[in-house]
């Protein structure tokens, strides 16, 4: 009994903590360009178009804020998204999926291989899997704009798409762009540092100076700033692997570290050392 009891009150903390985390949590939204809207809070950056023909959503964040995210989006205009699109399948993305899937009937569309990878985890949630999958990619038509939805493959994930809002010339990049950190190549599942570099090299040939792009991570950005993080990767990459070439290991790599300049884009999830893990074995 007395086990029982300790199972429950360690239940109770760690959900608990997870309120905690997002207590303080504010989902906001910014107007980016036309009928697109950003909306930050904590995960990745969601997309929406918002107009007479209700909600499109890219993206979702993490189950708890799905209220939050709920009273946003009756600010504009309506609380119930028809269509979500997942960009990739990790839980600061799909998070709510279950909560709109459920209480607002939104349908949920991805990747076929976000579906099978969520699908295959122990704890998987049927409402929360995508109803809608496709291997290349698809196309809405609301809010007067034309919503493309593309597949680039073995980047970020090996479920990666990219939705570019043709109208309003608004790219939403979901984790193809980390903005200004480093970016985090999920290489257990189908990620790969060249195949990022072809994503990345992709999609800056798809826009414009004066599209405005939706990174994964981080704030609103253009064309430069997307250019900015593929010149970092590549410069890294090429400085990493030159190492590798003369001889050096992976703990000696570590120990040198990259060049200064690239001081700032290390952050809490991705530090110097974890990019430099990711970039070594590629």
């Amino acid at each position: 009994m007395k086990k029982v009891l300790a199972l429950g009150l360690l239940t109770l903390a760690c959900f608990t903590q997870a309120d905690d985390r997002f207590a303080n949590v504010e989902v906001k939204a910014t107007q980016v360009a036309g009928s697109v809207y950003m909306l930050t809070g904590s995960g990745g950056n969601i997309g929406v178009s918002a107009g007479e023909d209700g909600l499109l959503m890219i993206d979702d964040q993490y189950a708890p804020l799905a209220d939050k995210i709920v009273a946003t989006l009756s600010e504009l205009g309506d609380k119930m998204p028809r269509y979500i699109v997942n960009t990739h399948y990790h839980g600061d993305h799909t998070g709510s999926n279950a909560f709109f899937h459920e209480n607002r009937g939104a349908t949920i569309f991805s990747h076929e291989n976000v579906r099978i990878r969520l699908a295959s985890a122990d704890d998987a949630d049927p409402a929360s899997l995508p109803v809608v999958t496709y291997q290349d990619g698809i196309k809405f038509h609301m809010n007067s704009d034309t919503v493309h939805v593309f597949h680039l493959a073995d980047a970020h994930t090996d479920g990666d798409s990219a939705v570019w809002f043709e109208q309003a010339d608004v790219l939403h990049a979901g984790d193809l762009f980390f903005n200004k950190i480093f970016p985090y190549i999920d290489l257990g599942a189908g990620g790969s540092v060249p195949g990022y570099i072809t994503a990345i090299e992709a999609l800056l040939s798809k826009i414009n100076d004066d599209t405005k792009v939706i990174p994964g991570h981080g704030p609103l950005a253009n064309k430069a700033d997307l250019q900015s993080a593929l010149t970092m990767i590549k410069e890294t990459y090429a400085y990493v692997q030159a190492k590798k070439a003369a001889g050096m290991s992976e703990a000696q790599v570590l120990e040198a570290g990259l060049e200064d300049k690239w001081d700032s884009w290390s952050w809490q999830f991705i530090n110097e050392e974890r990019w430099i893990k990711t970039l070594y074995p590629q």
